[in-house]
């Protein structure tokens, strides 16, 4: 422990200035309670006045009262460690840097803002380049309790260490649930946290460099410095599973965020919770750029003429369809460039009017001086668009569609999908091929997207939401007055100059306020100022067309690790993956340091990825560690066994943490059987929330992003078949470990993936 003046600190000056830190953050969280009672108090008000007043009225207290609940979560979320530093500068001026500001009623700032330019020095500053900064001092608290600190002093030529904090940080025994790095960002993360928000830029990063976290406070430090900006349009962060994002959802929170939309590749499309798909072979299928042409493809065979002619009737009268007229109308319908539902309604409308047409000339003969006598052709049009047996000819020429009922259909069809896809091998048709109404899958969702996009909306659909079909109701009732109103004023030669919607507009009520979050939520439409990828190896092209889909200005964060892809075809360099959306537009920084893994560890990983041919980079381990990674060779009857001893010998290690056994699917039930038994109630299979539960038992895809204490991977051999022969899931389940690794396998050394032979 050092003074300001680089000698040794004595006790009574340590003391002192913890005794003086004390008192100044215990003002700090008496100005956060002021506010919190503040806010308290409004929103009280607020929800007092009850629901009088107009529609107009109740939407500003909703809006009020949302902005107040906001705030008091904000100010909820960060009162643990709300202070994790101070920054002396050489011109004698102090700034505390906490999760958010704070300032006093007089507006004299209290406490620095981790994403201010201010508190930018608090990571950036070294000996070397010290910004200004005498003195950074890592304040380190126990819920409002400061325990202790330590200082940093930045006027020496002392090289740049690793400070107690950061060691105390990434030793700390998992919880988990994923912790902030506030107080710990180093240099390179905070560079990339505070990039400029323009083009797509890349955050490649190998193993426990913290990828997710920089991602996490990228997404805090964006909203801050671009509200204006961002308020309107929010920020998405993409995560690879719900398991992820449970891991993660409280980081936002704590550091100042709550407005942030998050959601797994699977839950991107609105009512649709997309479950893992099961067979790899189908999502490789799914997720290729040429799915994009089977849907269009889908779309237009949903587009069809008659084989021959037809009768229809309309109240008694006998009226003839021919194929030709069908196909012109569907060919101008198709001209009009409209997607499917909205093209649709020009179909109708071509056809109603050469049933007209023909009608009038029934109903209405020509007059003996030529002229057509109009006062009977108000009803006419209407009279055609309420057959049933007209509106049974044109749904089957053209069926209004929904995305979730055409990919269910295209999916449970052998002939309708073998006809949409003409490229595809029938060994791939049959991969794609499942029972009628399957649940939806990660894969499918942007093949959804895709087809919501070939088909456009269409509120009249019998699967629209109420308010939909409300909408919808009312824009028909508008419609068929105007259509009577219409051939009155024709008639005596004045033109309409309104619409239906103008007129449907008029009966709807006002709508509700919510939040940016919570519209974006339910708007498959809505585009975002940024979106931020973890995990982006993972993507595919029409996953990634799906995204940039929701990012007409392409800004992006896209953070991921290309050797940690799990599909034995995944793209081996950033260019290949970004160029088709973003083409030159984006530019790629790489993390050094890995915070995570055990040097130990991070080697023997980096071993097994490098035989097969991964391109894997090499961060720097801040920690050596103390075990070895172990491999554990044993016989069927005996694994049940071995696991329980290793899951022991592990429980003894970590004392307190977290163990993560990584196994294959098929082997779950007999792990969690033994597992249960052994330890029951404390095995949680990573669905829902794991609370207290200290063993964890995933599969290699849901362990991505996540971390443990220990590690214990069953059977790695049918990790890596079970991908295709890729390595990148066990890759990925190795470096998960913080402290300790071991491989139980039932094969022989030979048959084990190249690197595990050696451990």
């Amino acid at each position: 422990m050092t003074d300001e003046h680089g000698s040794t600190g004595t006790t009574s000056w340590y003391q002192h200035e913890l005794a003086a830190e004390r008192e100044y953050i215990a003002k700090l969280y008496s100005r956060l309670d002021t506010l919190r009672e503040e806010k308290q108090r409004q929103l009280a008000r607020v929800q007092a006045q009850g629901l009088q007043g107009s529609l107009q009225n109740q939407s500003e207290r909703d809006s009020f009262a949302t902005l107040y609940r906001d705030r008091i979560n904000q100010l909820n979320a960060v009162d643990e460690r709300l202070v994790f530093g101070r920054l002396d500068t050489i011109n004698a001026v102090t700034r505390h840097i906490g999760r958010i500001g704070l300032a006093d009623d007089d507006r004299s700032r209290l406490l620095v803002d981790w994403r201010a330019p201010e508190a930018a020095p608090f990571y950036q500053a070294t000996a070397a380049y010290p910004q200004g900064v005498a003195r950074r001092r890592h304040i380190m608290m126990s819920g409002r309790t400061v325990e202790s600190f330590e200082d940093d002093v930045l006027t020496s030529d002392d090289e740049e260490h690793a400070s107690q904090a950061l060691l105390s940080a990434v030793s700390a025994p998992r919880t988990g649930v994923m912790g902030d790095i506030v107080a710990t960002i180093q240099r390179e993360q905070d560079e990339i946290i505070r990039d400029d928000m323009r083009g797509v830029l890349v955050v490649q990063g190998g193993p426990g460099t913290g990828k997710t976290a920089v991602a996490l406070h990228r997404a805090a430090y964006l909203l801050y410095t671009h509200r204006d900006r961002l308020a309107k349009s929010g920020v998405l962060l993409v995560g690879p599973s719900e398991a992820f994002m449970n891991y993660i959802d409280q980081v936002l929170p704590s550091l100042g965020e709550t407005g942030v939309v998050m959601s797994s590749i699977g839950n991107i499309y609105p009512g649709v919770h997309g479950v893992p798909e099961v067979s790899s072979d189908a999502a490789e299928i799914k997720g290729r750029a040429e799915m994009a042409e089977v849907i269009a493809n889908a779309v237009s065979l949903r587009q069809r003429s008659i084989p021959e002619t037809t009768y229809v009737h309309v109240e008694g009268t006998r009226l003839r369809v021919r194929p030709a007229q069908i196909r012109r109308a569907i060919k101008h319908a198709r001209e009009s460039g409209r997607p499917h539902n909205q093209a649709r309604e020009v179909f109708v409308d071509h056809m109603v009017k050469t049933l007209y047409d023909q009608l009038r000339d029934i109903v209405s003969p020509k007059r003996d001086d030529g002229l057509v006598n109009k006062a009977d052709r108000s009803y006419l049009r209407q009279e055609i668009r309420q057959s049933v047996e007209v509106r049974r000819l044109l749904n089957l020429c053209w069926m209004p569609l929904t995305p979730t009922g055409l990919i269910n259909q295209l999916l449970s069809t052998p002939q309708y999908l073998v006809d949409a896809a003409p490229m595809l091998t029938a060994r791939e048709i049959k991969s794609l091929l499942r029972q009628p109404g399957a649940q939806f899958t990660e894969a499918d969702v942007p093949l959804l997207d895709e087809a919501a996009v070939a088909l456009g909306d269409s509120s009249s659909l019998a699967s629209g939401s109420s308010g939909e079909r409300s909408k919808q109701r009312n824009l028909d009732t508008a419609e068929a007055a105007l259509e009577n109103m219409h051939y009155t004023l024709e008639d005596i030669g004045v033109d309409g100059v309104v619409t239906a919607e103008m007129l449907a507009a008029a009966q709807e009520p006002e709508a509700i306020w919510k939040s940016v979050a919570d519209r974006a939520r339910s708007d498959r439409t809505w585009t975002y100022g940024h979106i931020i990828v973890d995990e982006a190896q993972e993507l595919t092209h029409m996953q990634w067309r799906m995204l940039f889909r929701r990012s007409p200005l392409r800004s992006f964060t896209v953070v991921g690790d290309l050797a940690q892809a799990s599909g034995a075809a995944a793209k081996s360099d950033w260019p290949s993956v970004l160029a088709p959306f973003a083409g030159g537009n984006w530019r790629q920084s790489e993390l050094t340091v890995n915070y995570r893994t055990p040097a130990r560890i991070a080697e023997a990983a980096a071993e097994v990825a490098t035989q097969a041919g991964r391109p894997v980079t090499t961060p720097q381990a801040l920690r050596q560690g103390d075990y070895e990674p172990e491999l554990v060779v044993t016989t069927p009857q005996h694994c049940p066994n071995q696991i329980l001893d290793t899951v022991q010998k592990q429980l003894g290690r970590i004392q307190g943490g977290l163990v993560g056994v990584i196994a294959p699917i098929p082997e779950h039930d007999m792990v969690h059987e033994v597992l249960d038994h052994a330890y029951p109630g404390r095995v949680w299979r990573g669905i829902g929330r794991r609370r207290d539960r200290d063993l964890v038992l995933v599969s290699p895809q849901q362990a991505k992003g996540l971390e443990y204490d220990a590690v214990i991977i069953v059977e790695p051999q049918d990790i890596v078949s079970g991908a295709g022969g890729s390595v990148g899931d066990l890759y990925v389940a190795m470096t998960r470990a913080t402290q300790t690794l071991t491989l139980i396998t039932t094969a022989t050394v030979e048959q084990l993936p190249l690197g595990l032979q050696d451990i």
